[in-house]
């Protein structure tokens, strides 16, 4: 089966692409801001269809200036080209060259299934003329002669004409559209195989020949088109988690003026500091906040749960999930392209794009594929022309060799895993960014959680209030209501906003607390070695071992804060499942020994190191690595992110902050933290699919090719055997639909171990 552009993708194409290219300025517009100066443009390229294509298109975006990295996904024919600078790389002209006409992607545009459309009448029409080609050529196999024979061979060339011409078209408009940019394609050998299988007929026929072969012809074209459409039917169907997220989106919302009118905006035009009426039953367009009204909404996308959660002003909101009971104002914080529905059918899309190692390998042996089949069935016809004589055999077996050595098997071998496995993990909550991370996920041996929001709710409780003073408490809520950190949450949670005068210059330091300036003194909220050292007598009261959190003025602690969150209900059923699977775990915190004493002894966790900073989490992890561990780092918080970065491989909830979803792997869109054990195991079974398949096309190739050389094998056994490799390629990896096996609950035991360097702890 051939995987590379049929001219019937090129139908998909933005009307007037060719001759109206967008400006830098549009592109810049459509382009999404990674920070800095890096940039993402998004493309649009019907005509990708192969890893012969993909190698082509990525190595040459990569060469231009400007341009860091460029991903081509298979499934979604999109191309994704990150750059730097203020000056747009040549992305259109650079693909026209190429022969790829591209267009920017636009969200909003749910372009139709033409490609299966035109595969299903073409697969008709060939059928139709292969059926009525075998019921003249009966009549020749049963002995007619002479004139009979040439007629009924001239009627069977007469009807092959038009098939070839219209199913045969997808084949050779892809191969022309390759050799004349000056390159191959796999679409080339069966364009040569069919044509040549053609000609030799017709060439018979003209020499009044007992034998023509044009149900052969027909036949073969005929098998191939079927194999074609089973693959892009399959690999459709295992990307529809994409599909059906993306219309989940709002198509637009009214928008609310300053002037009090009302008008309807497309969701591409909304963005931030807007104010939208969302009705009963009608979809959030883009995350934000409710300004007024009460209502219930369905986060199931979201979180999960298939409960309504109430809402109400201050109440945030995000994309895609669905207002049910009442009308809300809402006020835009993203614009759509960057909100949490973009982002997650970002992660889902770009699940297939990555580069792991196995990718790596069929992708490069995928590229060799054009010379070396060529070469093969040139020296295939010379050696048997030597042997024999008989050129018509010669060419026959050529054409054979040409069909039947095909690497589509190979090329699909890894990507239709990751698709079908990103969809699997999507359905059970859990977002996946590139391919290569399954790869990385399924080698972890040692897991490392944060514990404040990750094992736990994180929704602590201050549970020391009376024993703080009434003013301390109420500066450290105005200081606490600028940070979105679970603890300072809780204070203000608690205490309320007292409007204390003189509060100013508040920032934050991720990982130690909040500064201020209250009447020229500098107050400090946070860890303890970083807001003081120094306790005013009587200041920590009863607190014990607790006092991880501080109040502090110019340096002297003022007060203490005692916080209690309780662990995840499942966290320790997915330790469990872990240890099962032959993972170590670990739990790192910036917290106290003894909060963080607690939450092991819980949930039964051995190692655990307390009292640590962002940077210690990193040495932590650091040092795993040196020990020879595969870490997969799991956390939410802002602090955590260097750790996510750190690690072999990461996990981080959708209530993270954003920079750690972007730095995770992984995002699990549930509160369940069965997600982890379950992504651990679809990714180790996703490897071993891998390796299966790419087994399966090794040993294919190995007997197929040679069978076909020694001249044991017609074209038309050769298409369907080709088409055959690829199928068992695609149904193996579609193995993954199947519902895990869940693994049993087991109540953790403790483990020590002793092999990792002790981390300096402030």
């Amino acid at each position: 089966m051939s995987c590379c552009a049929p001219g019937a993708e090129m139908a998909l194409e933005v009307a007037d692409a060719a001759s109206a290219l967008p400006s830098s300025d549009e592109i810049k517009l459509a382009s999404r801001s990674l920070g800095g100066d890096i940039h993402q443009t998004d493309l649009s390229v019907a005509a990708v269809h192969c890893g012969g294509c993909i190698q082509t298109i990525e190595a040459a975006l990569a060469k231009l200036e400007n341009v860091e990295t460029a991903r081509v996904n298979l499934s979604t024919k999109r191309v994704s080209v990150r750059w730097h600078g203020d000056e747009v790389p040549p992305f259109f002209p650079t693909l026209s060259r190429l022969g790829y006409q591209a267009h920017l992607f636009d969200p909003e545009i749910h372009e139709k299934d033409k490609t299966l459309s035109e595969l299903i009448r073409a697969v008709a029409v060939a059928g139709f003329a292969a059926g009525n080609i075998m019921l003249l050529s009966v009549s020749v196999w049963s002995g007619a002669e002479g004139a009979t024979r040439d007629l009924f061979h001239w009627i069977s060339a007469l009807i092959a004409i038009p098939a070839l011409a219209f199913a045969g078209g997808i084949y050779f408009r892809s191969a022309a559209n390759a050799l004349r940019h000056g390159r191959m394609n796999m679409d080339v050998p069966i364009a040569v195989g069919v044509s040549l299988a053609y000609a030799m007929s017709l060439y018979e026929t003209i020499n009044h020949g007992e034998h023509a072969y044009f149900d052969a012809s027909v036949s073969l074209l005929f098998f191939l088109l079927i194999g074609r459409t089973l693959d892009h039917v399959m690999r459709e169907r295992a990307r529809t988690a994409v599909n059906g997220l993306s219309r989940l989106a709002a198509r637009g919302s009214v928008v609310l003026r300053d002037d009090g009118t009302r008008e309807y905006v497309p969701v591409a035009e909304l963005g931030p500091e807007m104010r939208m009426l969302i009705a009963a039953g009608e979809r959030i367009p883009v995350d934000g906040e409710v300004i007024s009204g009460n209502s219930d909404l369905d986060c199931s996308i979201v979180s999960g749960e298939s409960a309504p959660k109430a809402v109400t002003a201050g109440a945030r909101v995000q994309a895609g999930t669905l207002n049910l009971t009442g009308p809300l104002r809402m006020q835009a914080t993203a614009a759509a392209k960057d909100s949490f529905l973009a982002e997650m059918v970002r992660l889902m899309e770009a699940a297939e794009g990555g580069r792991s190692q196995y990718r790596r390998i069929a992708d490069r042996v995928s590229a060799l594929y054009a010379p070396v089949v060529h070469l093969a069935a040139l020296m295939t016809f010379l050696g048997w022309m030597a042997a024999s004589g008989d050129w018509h055999r010669a060419l026959t077996i050529a054409i054979a060799v040409l069909i039947i050595t095909c690497p589509c098997a190979l090329g699909l071998a890894v990507p239709i895993v990751q698709v079908v496995a990103a969809r699997r993990l999507f359905e059970a909550g859990v977002m996946v960014k590139d391919g290569s991370a399954l790869e990385r996920l399924a080698a972890i041996d040692t897991a490392v959680f944060d514990k404040t929001g990750t094992l736990t709710l994180g929704q602590p409780r201050l549970v020391n209030a009376s024993e703080i003073d009434p003013t301390m408490l109420a500066i450290g809520a105005d200081m606490a209501s600028h940070s979105r950190h679970p603890y300072s949450k809780a204070i203000a949670s608690y205490a309320g906003y007292s409007g204390q005068p003189g509060i100013e210059a508040v920032s934050e330091h991720p990982g130690f607390g909040i500064e201020a300036v209250v009447e020229g003194n500098t107050w400090r909220l946070g860890r303890r070695g970083w807001a003081g050292r120094k306790a005013r007598a009587g200041g920590e009261g009863k607190l014990g071992g607790y006092g991880g959190t501080v109040l502090s003025k110019n340096g002297s602690i003022v007060a203490c804060f005692a916080f209690e969150d309780a662990p995840r209900s499942d966290a320790k059923t997915a330790i469990g499942q872990l240890m099962d699977a032959g993972v170590s775990v670990d739990m790192l915190s910036g917290d106290t020994a003894r909060a963080c004493s607690e939450v092991a002894d819980t949930l039964g966790i051995e190692n655990f190191v307390p009292a640590l900073l962002p940077s210690g989490k990193v040495e932590w992890i650091e040092s795993l690595t040196r020990a020879g561990r595969k870490v997969l780092m799991v956390g939410d918080g802002l602090n955590d992110t260097p750790a996510l970065r750190a690690a072999h491989v990461s996990i981080a909830p959708a209530t993270a902050a954003d920079i750690g979803r972007k730095a995770a792997d992984f995002v699990f869109l549930h509160e369940s933290l069965l997600a982890v054990p379950l992504a651990v195991d679809i990714s180790r079974k996703a490897g071993r699919l891998i390796r299966q398949n790419i087994v399966i096309a090794i040993v294919y190739n190995a007997f197929a090719v040679p069978i076909a050389i020694l001249g044991h094998v017609t074209p038309l056994l050769a298409a369907i055997a080709m088409s055959a490799s690829s199928l068992i390629v695609i149904a193996n990896a579609m193995r993954l639909h199947a519902t895990p096996k869940k693994l049993a609950e087991r109540v953790p035991t403790r483990r020590s171990r002793t092999d990792v360097a002790e981390v300096a702890r402030p």
